[in-house]
């Protein structure tokens, strides 16, 4: 099988790496790709939103298999484009990427489908917006109704604040969504789907704010960890049943089946799991610790679900280990990154998740070759140390023994990635099921 990963980053990097490590999968080419990815994969340049570019790249190379990592190409109809050249494709429909593309209509689906989860407002204007908080009461949750990288959700207690980000996504000329607080602890499943069938992988708890305990501004992601072993029994066949095949039914149902990942973003509150949101994608960084801890090959599992095939793939295997991923990122980020500084010290982080002492790897996501051949920085989050081990307490420190040794001037990464469940800090109140 020859595969074609679209994007740039550390997601897709781990979707590269997981496709090497299939045997069915011999050749791979990222596009754009990164530095990083160059070790498993071809790199060639294209422009991910452009659906016709990607789609005459996928027929150029005869690749047998498209996966479609950022929601925004997907958002723009690339994945229609490279199936209607007749490649099997693992992403969503632009119709069915709605689910992320607005969080309205995310919300109408979910509605349709019974789905539990927030109580939400809708807004266009600032008055609507100041009825809306008036009615959810703090802490204000308001998110952008578009794409916004992850960044588009303001959670705080304050008003002025919760209006002046309001205001912004008025100005910028979007629509936005005001939500009831959901308490409890969250969580992320991420849902395979061939339009019918839904395939869950293993849960992983990733980390919003910039700093330490949950502090500073939302991020793409900082860092995630899995498993969940504080999570109720029964927790993905529950979210399943109630909230992944009512939705993919739905969507079905409406005659634009949802085929790819469904990223369902849980709060796990005293009344039971509740969806935070939806993505229509691999969720970044919860998908650099999932794909660590899977042993079934990935290209056979993406290919069965662009061709319809899930319904017979049989049950997933996994590996006993956990998994912890630290975000390595920019000075400035996430309000104003400063990119092109050298990087050094990524040589000495080059496990593969199995050499005793030292299973820490790296992947790629805001990182491009400087002018010396060397790396430097591109981007925000600039790059994910991955650490495996036989528990959460020796992920994590192989994950952070990875980071110490790599130099980036000004970078800061969150040193609390999975403290809290190691220290038995996470409850889960009420009924769960």
């Amino acid at each position: 099988m020859k595969a074609l990963v679209v994007g740039t980053g550390a997601r897709e990097h781990a979707i590269v790496k997981g496709l090497a490590a299939d045997p069915q999968v011999d050749i791979i080419v990222a596009a754009p790709g990164n530095p990083g990815m160059a070790a498993d994969a071809q790199v060639r340049d294209v422009d991910i939103l452009d659906v016709d570019a990607v789609a005459e790249l996928a027929q150029e190379i005869r690749a047998d298999l498209v996966v479609i990592g950022p929601e925004a190409p997907l958002v723009a109809g690339v994945a229609d484009a490279v199936r209607a050249a007749g490649i099997d494709t693992f992403g969503p429909s632009a119709e069915a990427a709605r689910l992320e593309g607005s969080k309205a209509f995310a919300k109408d689906v979910m509605a349709a489908a019974g789905v539990p989860t927030a109580g939400a407002h809708a807004c266009t204007n600032m008055t609507q917006v100041a009825a809306a908080l008036d009615a959810t009461g703090a802490p204000y949750v308001v998110k952008d109704d578009g794409l916004a990288a992850g960044k588009g959700v303001v959670v705080t207690n304050d008003r002025h604040e919760a209006l002046a980000h309001a205001r912004a996504c008025l100005d910028a000329g979007s629509s936005l969504v005001i939500e009831e607080f959901l308490d409890g602890p969250e969580a992320s499943l991420f849902c395979i789907s061939d339009g019918a069938t839904v395939v869950p992988l293993e849960p992983a708890q990733d980390f919003k704010r910039a700093h330490d305990d949950d502090a500073g501004p939302n991020t793409g992601g900082m860092g995630a960890y899995s498993p969940l072993d504080w999570a109720p029994a029964g927790l993905v066949d529950d979210v399943v049943k109630r909230v992944a095949q009512p939705t993919i039914d739905e969507m079905a149902r409406r005659g634009t089946p949802f085929a790819g990942v469904l990223y369902v973003g849980l709060a796990l509150t005293s009344k039971g799991p509740k969806v935070v949101e939806f993505n229509a994608r691999f969720g970044d960084p919860e998908t650099q610790v999932v794909l660590a801890r899977l042993r079934t090959p990935l290209g056979g599992l993406l290919r069965a679900a662009a061709r319809g095939e899930l319904a017979d793939f049989g049950p997933l295997e996994w590996s006993d280990d956990a998994a912890v991923t630290v975000v390595v990122a920019s000075e400035g980020y996430p309000a104003k990154p400063v990119t092109g500084a050298r990087i050094d010290g990524l040589d000495e982080v080059n496990g593969d998740g199995t050499a005793a002492g030292d299973g820490a790897y790296v992947l790629h996501a805001g990182t491009n070759l400087g002018s010396d051949g060397g790396i430097v920085s591109s981007g925000g989050r600039v790059l994910s140390v991955v650490g495996r081990g036989a528990d959460l307490a020796a992920a994590r420190e192989v994950a952070y023994a990875g980071v110490e040794r790599i130099t980036l001037p000004g970078s800061h990464h969150r040193t609390d990635i999975a403290l809290k469940a190691l220290k038995g800090e996470i409850t889960v109140e009420g009924e769960q099921a």
